[in-house]
């Protein structure tokens, strides 16, 4: 019997190696169930998550529901996710708007799904598939992946707009029919005495 397997909590792992170090503040945005929220305040930060859909609740996470483009996000933030919610929104627009609640330093981490159009894009695509179903036999997730939106733009388009909007962002493919942005904000100058 196939069960359920929730292809971003797949990379979550991944997503908490991108928190940098001595970070104290997150945003998690579009957060769902907020079952990374939840992570990132396991791991000690104080997080906001918000989400224009759904209102949970746990110890140490500031739930709001709200519009991540039109309302008050709060910040600056040493970290900023955004999994599986960016796609929603128009992206140069949203990745500026994440870009701005950063703290100098600070990591801005997107989970997205693109277009498939590349003959790269269709392979993975296509390599996801039997592993997907492995997955599906092994791993339970009761929840399983909320319903996502078929997204626009393709993984060239995301990057040519992330090179405009936050230039330097690492962009990488993943399996699971999902790719990360990367991208961390300039730290503050050093200023030095004399």
């Amino acid at each position: 019997m196939l069960k359920h397997f929730d292809h971003n909590r797949h990379h979550h792992r991944f997503l908490l190696r991108q928190v940098p170090p001595g970070a104290a503040t997150a945003l998690d945005v579009g957060c769902g169930d907020g079952a990374f929220a939840r992570e990132l305040a396991a791991r000690g930060l104080r997080v906001t998550a918000v989400d224009r859909a759904t209102e949970v609740t746990a110890a140490g996470v500031d739930f709001r529901r709200a519009d991540a483009m039109v309302d008050d996000l709060g910040g600056p933030y040493d970290y900023v996710s955004a999994i599986a919610s960016i796609h929603h929104m128009p992206l140069g627009p949203a990745l500026a708007r994440l870009r701005d609640v950063l703290a100098p330093g600070g990591v801005l981490a997107v989970l997205g799904v693109a277009r498939e159009r590349s003959a790269a894009d269709w392979a993975f695509s296509l390599a996801s598939v039997p592993l997907n179903l492995v997955a599906r036999l092994v791993r339970d997730d009761p929840r399983g992946d909320a319903p996502v939106l078929r997204p626009a733009l393709t993984l060239r388009e995301i990057g040519a707009e992330a090179d405009r909007v936050v230039p330097g962002a690492r962009l990488r493919r993943h399996l699971f029919w999902r790719y990360s942005l990367i991208w961390r904000k300039a730290p503050p100058p050093v200023v030095t005495a004399g």
